[in-house]
């Protein structure tokens, strides 16, 4: 299974023509959600500096926009903008696909392991 996760998220960063830290990035925004550049690096648990050059990669696509924040102009921000959530929709489409290996389960098994998962997903048990 996890060599099919993993090929997914590849399959899903070549959707939306991104790395893979670009692509974990683009994940974690949400529309309408703009965070500081001190958030993120405190978020994806990385050194500032790499947040810059990951943001630089999400820019250049259209992904995202640095703006200002409203309060205090010396702190930047990072918006996910209309492309950006088209291009997260894309990759999460592929991360979401089921494996080709869910196939050998019946369609009454499918939905006994769709539940299951429900059952134990983070935040819901």
């Amino acid at each position: 299974m996890s060599q099919e996760i993993q090929q997914r998220f590849h399959a899903a960063c070549e959707a939306a023509d991104l790395s893979p830290p670009q692509l974990k990035a683009l994940l974690s925004l949400q529309p309408g959600e703009a965070k500081s550049m001190r958030a993120l690096a405190e978020g994806w648990r990385c050194d500032a500096s790499w947040v810059t050059g990951i943001v630089d990669g999400l820019e250049e696509r259209g992904y995202v926009q640095r703006q200002a924040h409203a309060s205090d102009r010396r702190v930047k921000v990072v918006a996910l903008t209309a492309l950006g959530e088209k291009a997260k929709a894309r990759a999460l489409e592929r991360i979401n696909e089921p494996p080709p290996t869910f196939t050998l389960l019946s369609a009454a098994e499918q939905v006994q392991l769709r539940d299951l998962l429900a059952k134990v997903r983070p935040g819901h048990g």
